[in-house]
């Protein structure tokens, strides 16, 4: 199994609950190609620097997965068919590079904490 970075962009005019059932069908897209999803990041609502299929803006969305090599071409050709997809790019990243990706978030979860930790001592302080 290879690492790979799906970059989604979905049509702007789709509701949030619309974005998660979007979400939920590319996973089903990725498992059923062999994959597992390993991370999530939704980026939301960002103006286009051009104009894609008639749209100025797009809601992004951010999936790293591991897929067989095999189930790529597949999984491109269900991106191209979904119709809330206006534009994708699917990536293969090295070890380090999801590695990186993957801790970035652990990162700043462990900095948030420590922030909250700390305004918490001088509040008390």
């Amino acid at each position: 199994m290879r690492s790979y970075q799906s970059v989604l962009i979905l049509k702007p005019d789709i509701e949030e609950s619309r974005v998660d059932e979007a979400l939920a069908k590319i996973g089903e897209f990725i498992k059923s190609n062999g994959g597992a999803i390993l991370k999530t990041e939704k980026w939301g609502k960002k103006r286009l620097a051009y104009r894609v299929k008639k749209n100025r803006f797009g809601v992004y969305l951010n999936l790293y997965h591991t897929l067989e090599p095999s189930g790529v071409i597949d999984l491109e050709k269900k991106y191209k068919l979904f119709d809330l997809i206006i534009k994708f790019m699917v990536l293969h990243l090295a070890d380090d590079e999801l590695e990186r990706a993957l801790g970035r978030d652990d990162e700043t979860d462990e900095a948030e904490n420590e922030k909250t930790t700390a305004k918490n001592d001088n509040d008390e302080g």
